[in-house]
């Protein structure tokens, strides 16, 4: 004679499977979303090392020229250069000491609607 087992199959219901489907689509929002603010981290780094090469390199200019250059006369130098997103400008001052400037640089960039600038300031003397 053979025996037959019968088993008792037990599986998922079909509620069991879609309130497991809806948590794991809230556990991939929840990554998807910080995906997008990594995103956006990287995006306002990646302006920040921009603007601040940028920067050093002007300022490192101005500081190459010699102290009785014009360009470093005391005024504010609106708008001197343009690269892409970024506008440089800088402000020489004396200090009514004819032997040193004060000089500072400053990058400026809009970026999703906000104005962002980054600045260096030196002292040049003889």
């Amino acid at each position: 004679m053979i025996k037959v087992r019968v088993f008792k199959e037990k599986g998922f219901s079909l509620i069991e499977v879609l309130i497991g489907l809806i948590i794991l689509a809230i556990g991939i929002l929840a990554v998807a979303g910080m995906q997008i603010t990594s995103i956006v981290g990287t995006s306002f780094s990646s302006n920040l090392t921009q603007a601040s090469i940028i920067a050093q390199d002007r300022l490192e200019f101005l500081k190459g020229l010699p102290l009785t250059d014009a360009k470093l006369d005391t005024n504010n130098y609106p708008s001197d250069i343009t690269v892409g997103i970024f506008t440089g400008s800088y402000q020489a001052n004396r200090n009514a000491n004819p032997n040193f400037v004060t000089i500072t640089y400053t990058i400026a960039w809009l970026e999703k609607g906000a104005n962002h600038t980054v600045s260096f300031r030196t002292i040049k003397g003889r």
